[in-house]
């Protein structure tokens, strides 16, 4: 199944099922008014979801409409628990080389993750407002899972069970901001600021065999101002999101609509090019000691989007321009 959460019915948005190709949907509120609803009651509402997603893709509904992806906030626009974690080795070990940083010691064996906010996600075509070019701004293209809940002490083998959809996000990031919070220990806070995502959320089956080994076995396709930036290929993750859920999950249980994220995207071949800016940098300085890539400017724009084997986009296109907040309140 796909679902769109539509800018209508408050915060949360109203709840629709998205055909296959993206081209119709059709309410699904009467059945669960929200995604959140939708993934904490999925045992009571699968069924029927699912017997409407079918009708809505065999042509049968006279209530769907025409999809309008600038018509969506996040396919979950706020949920209690943001897990970000950062499963590319490949990424960490080129910003290693590039800054002549010590190796984090288990990196290997332990995934990193860590905790952010999920009070405030942006839809796929809003604007990205942050206060300063000084900042560093960044994009990071990466994917994300959405459990139902999850136990206590849950292992990587029953982990997969408890992941309900499947989403695709750009994790803004302002770089200049993070070495601080970084060193502290304690965590991002303001190198952090709202997650944007694509405008569909799909169960897993949606991705048929690109769905394997707890990973997206499918390339990301991002561009920076119209250019080609990289399409890095998302099965390349060393850890899958079984062992990410297992880690979160050690000491504590995780609620229904908590959201566990890839990290961005990244390959250990330079040649397909990266996700995020921060990583071209790193390869430039590895290559000519210096980096060339600036960071974006107000009035650029990103987009990301991954395509399916028949050339179909999966979860729609994240296309969004960065400006100026317009002052504090």
């Amino acid at each position: 199944m796909k679902f769109a959460s539509l800018k209508e019915g408050g915060r949360d948005g109203r709840l629709v099922l998205v055909s296959r190709d993206l081209t119709r949907a059709v309410d699904a509120s009467d059945i669960a008014p929200t995604l959140l609803a939708a993934v904490e009651a999925w045992e009571e509402v699968e069924a029927e979801l699912e017997q409407r997603y079918q009708a809505l893709n065999r042509g049968e509904l006279d209530s769907a409409f025409a999809f309008a992806p600038e018509r969506t906030l996040a396919p979950l626009p706020r949920t209690w628990q943001w897990l970000d974690g950062s499963l590319f080795l490949s990424h960490g070990e080129r910003m290693q080389k590039a800054f002549n940083l010590d190796p984090i010691d288990g990196a290997d064996r332990i995934p990193l993750a860590y905790q952010g906010a999920g009070d405030d996600f942006i839809g796929p075509r809003d604007p990205v407002a942050l206060p300063s070019e000084a900042d560093g701004i960044d994009f990071e293209g990466e994917f994300a899972v959405i459990v139902d809940e999850v136990p206590l002490g849950c292992t990587a083998a029953a982990a997969l069970a408890h992941v309900r959809l499947i989403v695709q996000l750009n994790d803004v990031s302002l770089r200049a901001l993070a070495p601080r919070e970084m060193v502290t220990g304690f965590g991002f806070v303001q190198a952090k600021p709202s997650s944007a995502f694509a405008p569909v959320a799909v169960t897993p089956d949606e991705l048929g065999d690109a769905w394997r080994d707890g990973r997206v076995q499918l390339p990301l396709q991002v561009e920076w101002n119209g250019e080609r930036f990289g399409n890095p290929f998302a099965g390349e993750m060393h850890f899958g999101f079984h062992q990410l859920i297992e880690h979160c999950a050690r000491t504590r249980r995780l609620s229904a609509g908590s959201l566990l994220g890839s990290g961005t995207v990244s390959n250990a071949n330079p040649d397909v090019g990266a996700a995020c800016i921060s990583e071209r940098r790193a390869v430039e300085m590895i290559e000519f000691g210096e980096p060339r890539t600036s960071y974006m400017r107000f009035g650029d724009r990103v987009r990301m989007e991954v395509l399916g084997p028949d050339g179909g986009s999966i979860f729609g296109a994240i296309d969004q321009q960065i400006v100026q907040a317009g002052g504090t309140s």
